[in-house]
Formats: C-alpha cells, structure tokens, sequence
C-alpha cells in the first residue's frame, strides 16, 4: 500500500539535499589556508584548488550512475548508506597531511554527494505529486541557496577557531539525517505508481531538457564563481563587499524560486523564456554598467532569473519521467546541472581568453541568454496559432 507522504518527509529531503552544497561552500574560507599549508608542493596552485571543487564533477559523472541504482534496488537504503559515506569520507581530511590522499577522499565524498542529490530529488518526485511537487522543488532551489549564505559564514568561524581543517568537522552533520531518512522516509511503491505506465526511458523528450540544464548550470555558476572578478570590473574590491553581494545573489536565487512558486502553472517553455531573459538583462548590466552596486544589481538580477529556471527545469524533466525510470532520469538532469558548475570557470576562462575579457564573456552570455529567450517566445506563439 502507497503511502502519503507529508511536510516531515520533505523536510529530511530538503535537508539531505543542502549535503553536496556544504562540500564546497563550506570550505571557500579556508582556501587561503590551505594554499598557504601546501604551498612548497609543486602544483599546489592547481591541486588545491582541485581538491576542494573535485567533488562537483563526480557528481556530474555519478548522478546518472546513482539514478540507475536507484531504480533498480530501491531509494531509501542508497539515501541513507551515502549520508553515512558521506560523513566518513567529509571528516577524513582532518586526519590527512597528504594533499593527494585528500584529494582521494573527496573524490569518495563526491560519489556519495552523487547519490544523495539524486535519491533525495527523485523521492521529492516519488512522494509529491502535481502542484505540491512543484512547490517543494522550489524549496528545494530556496533552501540550498539560503544555507550556502549560512554555510559560508560557519565554515569560516570553523576556520578562525580551528584552522584549515575546522570546516570539514561540518560533514558529521550528515549522521543525524541519515539516522532522520531511516526513521522517517520510506521506500516508494513505484510499481504501482507505474502501473499501466511505459518502463521505456523517454530519450526523445528528456535530452533536449537536460541539454538546455547544462546551459542553465552554465550561466548561473558562471556568475556565482566569477563573481569578485565580476565584481572587480568596477576597480579594487574588498573580500567583504564580495561576500555581501554573493549573499545577495543567493537572496535572489530565494527571489526566482519564490516568483516560479507564484507561476508554476506556466512552468515549461513560459518560465524558461520568463527566467533566460531576466538572466540575459542580468548578465547585460553586469557587462556594460560601472560601479560596483550597478554591477552587483545585476548579478542579483541573473540568479533572480537562474532561480526561476532550475525549478522549472527540473519540474519539466520530471514530468516527462515514468515512475519506473525517474532515478535514471534525475540522476541525468543532476549530472547535467553539477557539470555546468564543474565547466563553468573553464568555458569562461577560454572565452575570456579568446574574446579578449571577462567583460566580453558577459555580454557573450547575455545574448545567448537573450536569444533562448527569443526562440522561447516564438516557439509559444506557434503553438498557440
């Protein structure tokens, strides 16, 4: 017998997803420290980096991987085995002295970050139906960008009070929601949500959504990476003033997910044209305007726009998804959208190399930004005459 699921299951669920968002945020305070620690290595410039960002790819190259398990063994024990992982390869590091070993170790924490992110969006999709599982998607963009503001603001406490290691103490987080996922959430009877459903994965329907996703992680992490150099166009910028306008930005990916809550009925091509072309309006001021409130507005006003696409995109995919294959599905959309984050500072690095500025990539991003916005329009129109 189905069971009806209620607030208690998706808040585990929303919790469960700020995980992978902490394995990173949580450590930008300490880089400094940590590229001081390892200095007299060779490559340490690169390698430190790598260790702390290297998880966001495994999740791009696992999430799909994570989904096929998922459907074929089941979602509850995957959720709560990879918050356990999670916690025993996120701690490591306090007790490694090797960057190497480090970088091993994040690279186990990532594959767990993989399923977490996976399992806990597929069972939103399991539990909640219609117009409540829009609703919680879009929580689900507010409350991850909310707690990278807190994430932020704890990791560097932790590394005040404990040096380059304090922030990873953060990751034993990951023990009571796993203890909360095993008392509290349970397995999804998706064969009998797909009874009379295809068990044929929809390829044709679903590609060209997790294509326009990865264009979509592109441009929202391209400004959220970016930002102090963004931020720098306007001339000399103080690492508080940065971490001011990142908060911001990430108020506005609260403001987008609260505008797609509002309109969720138009969720599809209406909200993808709504959100590229104020992501396009955003990325257009930061590119042209000067000083640095101007420029900060702007990027405040692209992840207005990123926050109205990612849940609508991820609303889209699911929809397209029968019950039987929706961990593969999205497993797909999250690898999708973790190797936008994983590309983004190497597409914009090339083009900036290329075109001869960051500023240029702006106005690049805008445009392309604004021509999805267009081809949205007009592909409206003709379905409507």
């Amino acid at each position: 017998m189905q069971q009806d699921a209620g607030t208690r299951h998706g808040v585990v669920l929303l919790i469960a997803s700020v995980m992978p968002v902490m394995a990173i945020i949580s450590l930008v305070p300490v880089l400094p420290l940590l590229l001081r620690e390892f200095a007299d290595m060779p490559g340490a410039n690169v390698l430190v980096p790598v260790m702390m960002t290297v998880p966001a790819l495994c999740v791009a190259l696992f999430s799909p991987i994570a989904g096929w398990i998922a459907d074929r063994t089941g979602r509850k024990r995957l959720l709560v085995g990879a918050l356990i992982a999670y916690a025993g390869f996120g701690v490591l590091p306090i007790l490694l002295h090797d960057l190497t070993q480090m970088i091993v170790a994040r690279v186990a924490l990532g594959i767990a970050e993989a399923a977490i992110m996976t399992v806990a969006t597929t069972l939103i999709g399991d539990y909640f139906q219609g117009e409540r599982r829009e609703r919680w998607f879009a929580t689900q963009v507010a409350v991850t960008s909310v707690s990278a503001i807190v994430l932020i603001a704890v990791g560097g406490m932790l590394g005040q009070m404990f040096g380059s290691r304090g922030p990873f103490g953060l990751y034993l987080l990951a023990l009571p929601i796993a203890a909360a996922a095993a008392m509290i959430l349970y397995e999804p009877d998706v064969r009998h949500e797909a009874q009379g459903a295809s068990e044929v994965f929809p390829w044709a329907r679903v590609m060209p959504l997790i294509l326009i996703t990865l264009g979509v992680g592109l441009v929202f992490y391209t400004m959220i990476v970016q930002l102090g150099p963004i931020l720098e166009l306007s001339g000399q910028v103080s690492p508080a003033a940065i971490g001011a306008a990142g908060a911001a930005a990430n108020i506005g990916m609260v403001v987008g997910s609260a505008v797609f809550g509002k309109f969720k009925h138009w969720s599809g091509t209406r909200l993808l044209g709504l959100g590229l072309a104020i992501a396009a309006a955003g990325y257009a001021g930061a590119g042209l305007l000067n000083g640095f409130l101007p420029i900060a507005a702007s990027a405040v006003l692209a992840c207005i726009g990123c926050g109205i696409l990612l849940p609508n995109m991820l609303t889209w995919t699911v929809r397209q998804l029968p019950p039987a294959v929706r961990g593969r599905g999205t497993g797909t959309w999250t690898g999708a959208f973790f190797l936008g984050q994983f590309a983004s500072p190497i597409v914009s690095g090339a083009l900036a190399a290329g075109l001869g500025g960051l500023t240029k990539v702006l106005i690049v991003y805008a445009g392309l930004a604004l021509a999805g916005a267009l081809l949205t329009t007009l592909t409206i129109r003709k379905g409507a005459s």
